[in-house]
């Protein structure tokens, strides 16, 4: 297939705030992969299977869906727990890091297929830098800009994209990390899910110190003696 170069929105590397203020963390709050544990080995382990319902519940109070929850594994890379957190409506998003400070990110949103596929054309809006690489590799997508690059791919209505800066990772490390990725099972949930009671405390607090009217503005006008 001929490459065809357009310029995509890259939107994973553009991350929400959460995760952006997330990253100013890095080194702090990291675990191992959670993939990096077999189902063979977790299912003979003398740990209980997690509680599906109270994985629901964490789920829940951190506003994400548990299905699109997802994780993967590189060599070298652990997952930054304070990074997880919702994009869009229902999406996910989480970013692995190594001591160097190399960092991968994960999302997880409903898109529309231009998001994914670089070579169906333009998505609409963007305007990010120009493609040098966009090619298929295997069943993902892959696509390249001077700074960054990311693999992609659709599955069940959502795309699945794992990103980085191409100082940071280099794309055998990222092609591994992409093709690793999947829907996390319960026990990665438990690993990768705030704990019961944290999602509760991130949520913005209520000022009580504003006006129940207008816009919450505090009064500036100058009294009449100046």
């Amino acid at each position: 297939m001929t490459p065809r170069f357009r310029s995509p929105r890259l939107r994973p590397l553009l991350l929400t705030t959460t995760l952006a203020l997330a990253l100013a963390a890095t080194g702090c709050g990291t675990e191992p992969a959670p993939g990096s544990q077999t189902a063979a080995d977790r299912s003979s382990s003398a740990d209980p299977a997690p509680d599906r319902a109270e994985l629901e519940a964490r789920a829940s109070a951190a506003q994400l869906v548990a299905e699109h929850v997802w994780v993967t594994e590189a060599a070298g890379y652990a997952l930054a727990r304070q990074s997880v957190g919702v994009l869009g409506d229902d999406g996910f998003g989480s970013v692995y890091t190594e001591p160097d400070g190399g960092q991968i990110r994960l999302s997880v949103e409903r898109l529309p297929h231009a998001d994914a596929d670089c070579t169906d054309g333009p998505a609409p809006g963007s305007a990010q830098e120009p493609l040098v690489t966009c090619e298929r590799d295997g069943d993902q997508w892959f696509r390249a800009t001077e700074s960054g690059h990311a693999y992609a791919r659709e599955q069940d209505g959502l795309v699945v994209t794992l990103s980085g800066t191409r100082q940071e990772v280099d794309r055998a490390t990222l092609r591994a990390a992409a093709r690793a990725a999947h829907r996390a099972d319960d026990y990665e949930l438990d690993q990768v899910l705030p704990p019961a009671g944290e999602a509760a405390r991130r949520q913005p607090v209520e000022r009580g110190d504003l006006p129940p009217e207008g816009d919450g503005a505090p009064n500036n006008e100058v009294g009449a003696s100046g």
